[in-house]
C-alpha cells in the first residue's frame, strides 16, 4: 500500500557498484556508447548513470517560470527539467524529462549550504511543492541555508506520466469494502486486477519495465549532478527512504547528508509483498489508537466511552452507507479510504470523528465533504496509483497464485480486519503483472563508507512499521536513529515535535547527531475541539 507522506533491481548489485559508477566516469566514451566487448547489465547501467550524470552536470537546469499547472508562486519558485535515460543500459536511447522546482535559500550567501532535494514518498507522489515549505515556521531556518529542490519522479505528473486506465473509471463510487469478502467479491476483484495490469502494459508498452525504485535512485544521482552539487543532501520520507537507501548503497561517496523519515523496511524479503502484510497488521494498532482517543473525548463526539463502543458506532456507519451511500457517492469503500488517513496522521482524528458523529445524528454533509471522490483530482489520483503499481510490481517477485494471497490475508484479517483486504486489492495487479520482475538490491553499507545518515521514526507508525527503522539503522552503518516514542504519525520531521525538529536542524545545519540513538517524547495529542467548533455545532445536533 502506498505510504503517503505529510501534506515498495537487479540481482548481484552490491555496495561496490558505487565505486564502479565513479570509475566508469573516465572510462565511458564521451558519446555514452558502450565499448564493443560484452558487458553485464550491471556494468552497462553503471556506465549509463555515469554518462547521464556527466551530461546533466554540463547542461545544468534552465530554471524559469513554473507552468501554471504546477500552481506555484512565480516570485518564490522556479521550475525546469532534467533529462534522464529511460533505460540506463542505453543512455543514448530514449530519454525522459523530469520536472524540477527550486526555491532559493532565503539567508545571506555566507550561510548557504547548497541544495536540499526532497521526495515525499508514494511511490507516485510529486515533491514539486517542496519549496513552499520555506514559508512554514518549522522549515524557515533550513530554508535560510538551503535551496529547496523538489521534483516529480519518473512517471509522476509531467515527468513522462504513466497511466493505466481512464481517470473517470479510476474514481468510481460508491464502492464496497468488506472486511471478510465473499468468494464472489474476490472473483470480481481478481478480474479487475487482471484488467488493470493489462491496461498498464497496453498504455506504457515496453517502457513499463523501467519504472523501478533502482531507476529512481539513479535518477536522483543525475538530479544531484544537474543542480550542481558534488555531494547530495537529501530528505526522503516514507517510500522516499527506500530509494534513498538504495542511493546510499550505490553511491555512498556521493552522500553529504541524508534524512530518512518514516523508513520502509529495506530487507530484500520484505519488498514488497511481506511489507504490505506487516503494514496491514500495524494499521490495526493505529486504528485502535484512534478509537481509544475518540472514546476519551466522548463528551465531544458522543461516539461511545470505550474503544469498543466507538468501533460499534463506526460499523453502524459502514452498514448504513452500504444500504444508502451518502450523497450517492460515499459508500463503505470511500469511508474506509477516509478513515485510513486517520491511521496515517492524527491531524485527521478530530475531523473524522466529527464527521462520524454528525452522520449518526442525521447530517451526512461532513462525511461527504471528507470522503467523496473529487472529480478534479481523478487524473492525478490515477497517475499516482499507476506509478505506485508499476514500481512495486517491477521491483520484486510477487505470489502469482491468488491462493497464496487468499491464505495469507484470510488469516491476517482475523487479527487485523481494518485494512487487510483493501490492501490486497490495492496490490493485487502485481499477481498478474506482465513486465519482468527484478530481485531487490541488498541495502547495506560498511562502517566508514557512508557519512552519518539521520533516520526519523515514530514508534507506532502503521504505514511504515517501526521495525523497518531499526532494520535500516542496522544496515546503514554509522546511521543515527531518532525515535518519537508512543506516537504513530507518519512523517515526523518538520512537524509537531520540537525535539525531533531540533535533531533534524542540528544535523542538516551543523552536521551534528547523537552518538547512535535518541528518543523524543510524543507530540501532544490532537485537540478534539477545533477552532471551527461553533460553526459545526448545528450539524452535531440530533436530527428532529
Amino acid at each position: 500500500m502506498r505510504a503517503v507522506a505529510r501534506t515498495g533491481l537487479r540481482t548481484g548489485l552490491m555496495t561496490g557498484l558505487g565505486a564502479l559508477v565513479i570509475g566508469t566516469l573516465a572510462a565511458a566514451p564521451a558519446t555514452g556508447t558502450a565499448p564493443a566487448e560484452d558487458v553485464t547489465p550491471a556494468v552497462a547501467e553503471a556506465r549509463g548513470v555515469a554518462v547521464a550524470a556527466r551530461r546533466a552536470a554540463e547542461r545544468g537546469i534552465d530554471f524559469g517560470p513554473c507552468p501554471a499547472v504546477e500552481s506555484l508562486p512565480k516570485e518564490a519558485v522556479r521550475c525546469g527539467t532534467v533529462e534522464v535515460p529511460l533505460d540506463y543500459a542505453e543512455p543514448d536511447g530514449r530519454r525522459i524529462a523530469l520536472t524540477v522546482s527550486r526555491g532559493r535559500a532565503t539567508g545571506p550567501a555566507g550561510q548557504r549550504q547548497g541544495a536540499l532535494v526532497f521526495n515525499p514518498g508514494g511511490p507516485g507522489a510529486s515533491g514539486m511543492w517542496f519549496p513552499l515549505l520555506a514559508q512554514v515556521p518549522e522549515w524557515e531556518r533550513l530554508a535560510r541555508a538551503y535551496d529547496f529542490v523538489g521534483y516529480a519522479p519518473r512517471g509522476v505528473d509531467r515527468s513522462a506520466p504513466l497511466t493505466c486506465q481512464e481517470p473517470q473509471d479510476f474514481l468510481k463510487a460508491p464502492t464496497e469494502a468488506p472486511v471478510h469478502p465473499s468468494p464472489a467479491f474476490k472473483r470480481e476483484r481478481i478480474a479487475e486486477a487482471k484488467a488493470y495490469a493489462a491496461g498498464c502494459a497496453r498504455r506504457a508498452g515496453a517502457a513499463l519495465r523501467h519504472y523501478t525504485s533502482l531507476n529512481n535512485a539513479r535518477d536522483l544521482e543525475v538530479l544531484r549532478a544537474a543542480v550542481g552539487e558534488e555531494r547530495l543532501t537529501f530528505y526522503g520520507a516514507s517510500y522516499g527512504t527506500y530509494f534513498g537507501a538504495l542511493y546510499a548503497t550505490l553511491f555512498p561517496d556521493r552522500v553529504r547528508r541524508m534524512v530518512l523519515d518514516s523508513p520502509v523496511n529495506p530487507a530484500r524479503e520484505k519488498i514488497w509483498y511481506r511489507s504490505n502484510l506487516d503494514q496491514s497488521l500495524a494499521f490495526e494498532t493505529r486504528w485502535a489508537d484512534f478509537r481509544a482517543w475518540t472514546a476519551r473525548h466522548d463528551s465531544v463526539f458522543g461516539l461511545g466511552g470505550s474503544p469498543e463502543a466507538v468501533g460499534r458506532a463506526y460499523e453502524e456507519v459502514r452498514a448504513r452507507l452500504a444500504l444508502r451511500p451518502a450523497g450517492g457517492r460515499v459508500g463503505p469503500g470511500q469511508l474506509q479510504a477516509a478513515m485510513l488517513a486517520a491511521a496515517y496522521h492524527d491531524d485527521f482524528w478530530a475531523p473524522r470523528a466529527r464527521a462520524l458523529a454528525a452522520y449518526l445524528r442525521g447530517d451526512e454533509q461532513p462525511l461527504i465533504d471528507q470522503a467523496a471522490p473529487r472529480r478534479q483530482a481523478a487524473r492525478g489520483a490515477e497517475n499516482g496509483t499507476a506509478v505506485y503499481t508499476a514500481i512495486e510490481c517491477n521491483d520484486a517477485p510477487w505470489p502469482e497464485d491468488f491462493a497464496v494471497w487468499d491464505r495469507d490475508n484470510t488469516a491476517l484479517a482475523r487479527r487485523a480486519p481494518f485494512e487487510t483486504w483493501d490492501n490486497v486489492w490495492m496490490n493485487l495487479p502485481c499477481a498478474y503483472w506482465p513486465a519482468p520482475r527484478q530481485q531487490p538490491l541488498e541495502v547495506r553499507t560498511h562502517r566508514g563508507e557512508l557519512p552519518p545518515v539521520l533516520i526519523l521514526a515514530a514508534e507506532r507508525d502503521a504505514a511504515t512499521p517501526y521495525a523497518g527503522a531499526r532494520e535500516l539503522s542496522r544496515r546503514l552503518k554509522d546511521s543515527v536513529l531518532i525515535t518519537e516514542e508512543g506516537s504513530g504519525t507518519h512523517g515526523i520531521g518538520g512537524g509537531a515535535n520540537d525535539c525531533v525538529n531540533a535533531h533534524m536542524e542540528d544535523y542538516l545545519l551543523r552536521g551534528v547527531t547523537p552518538v547512535r540513538r535518541a528518543s523524543c517524547a510524543p507530540h501532544p495529542e490532537p485537540d478534539p475541539v477545533s477552532l471551527d467548533r461553533r460553526a459545526l455545532e448545528p450539524r452535531l445536533r440530533p436530527a428532529v
